[in-house]
């Protein structure tokens, strides 16, 4: 853990205080809404905490050149913590495909924090986290992620044939389902592809960052889900504060609870800035000619239809997945969800 003399001298005492400074990587590029609002929450971290605790955040790449450098700086400790996509993780930590969310599972952001802050999953996250020597602190809402097309896609038989960049794992494995070839791209090489007619549509995240990104320059169309669902397959795309476990326990009880309520805080200023950015971009998209799609309740029923044996695929692949989607599980059939019946999974 790094830390840093402010030169602060209690008044009467003539004894220095120390203030922690801990070295955030966020995978926000510099100058994105995104990272804007990150840097902003940083700086107000040292006056929240009277100037025990400061927060020096940097943008993608600053410090840590991917997401494997990035993972593996926080537990060294190069870095003190990171503000990343959450699934980046599944292929080191296979529990984490089932902490954001995935195709035709919980699809509204007050599910995932009611999942996590009310029935268990942040206790149980942290636990997973900890075998890592890393310290889970809370999940930051995001967005829904979207897809952008060349035609229109009004119903899942309209997906057959089309070639689409989305992210590989479980999301492909569903789509592939509906006879479409999936392709992965990193993002700076979506546009292109769009431009050249390599790929039909492409996934990436909300409205506001992918107007920025110039989508309605070389698509058409927006293909959403039922009104109030404006993804099937990524709804609630989840970031998080993850820091090093030796710094965590290294701060007093009091401002570890500090850390853990301005997540709370900063979680929701996050989402709600970045909806109201959506619909300023999609009137922008409108202008721009672009038409929305939209897929049926039939179809959200059917895609899910086609997930469940995928879920479990992945459930399967260590214990702690299985406990995690356990949850998960008994939320979804729960009446006050009812995605899920129990015919539904039966065999599985």
């Amino acid at each position: 853990m790094s830390t840093a003399l402010a030169g602060v001298f209690a008044l009467g005492t003539g004894q220095a205080t120390a203030a922690t400074t801990w070295k955030i990587q966020s995978v926000w590029d510099a100058g994105t809404v995104g990272y804007d609002l990150f840097e902003e929450w940083c700086n107000s971290i040292e006056k929240k905490s009277g100037g025990e605790l400061k927060f020096r955040c940097f943008p993608a790449k600053a410090v840590a050149a991917d997401n494997n450098a990035l993972f593996d700086a926080v537990r060294n400790g190069v870095l003190q913590g990171m503000n990343p996509f959450t699934l980046y993780w599944s292929g080191k930590i296979p529990a984490s495909v089932f902490l954001s969310s995935y195709p035709a599972g919980p699809d509204q952001p007050h599910q995932w924090d009611t999942m996590f802050y009310s029935l268990g999953m942040l206790e149980k996250t942290r636990e997973i986290y900890e075998k890592f020597g890393l310290f889970y602190v809370g999940p930051i809402q995001h967005d829904s992620n979207i897809i952008h097309s060349k035609r229109p896609v009004t119903s899942l038989d309209d997906l057959k044939g089309m070639k689409i960049r989305v992210p590989g794992g479980m999301v492909a494995e569903v789509f592939q389902q509906f006879g479409v070839s999936t392709v992965s791209l990193p993002g700076s090489d979506i546009f292109p592809a769009l431009e050249k007619g390599t790929i039909d549509a492409a996934d990436y995240v909300g409205p506001a960052v992918n107007y920025e990104l110039g989508f309605s320059q070389v698509t058409d169309y927006i293909m959403f889900g039922p009104p109030g669902v404006m993804s099937i397959y990524q709804p609630v795309d989840l970031m998080d504060l993850t820091v090093n476990m030796r710094a965590w326990k290294s701060l007093s009880p009091e401002l570890q609870q500090l850390v853990e309520d301005e997540v709370r805080i900063f979680s929701q200023k996050h989402y709600l800035t970045i909806q109201a950015r959506n619909i300023e971009a999609m009137e922008k998209f409108k202008n721009a000619g672009d038409e929305v799609t939209r897929l049926s309740q039939s179809d959200l029923e059917a895609f899910r239809k086609a997930a469940i044996p995928i879920w479990f695929k992945w459930a399967n692949k260590d214990e702690d997945a299985r406990a995690i989607f356990d949850m998960q599980l008994d939320y979804m059939m729960n009446e006050t969800v009812g995605y899920v019946e129990p015919a539904d999974v039966e065999g599985m």
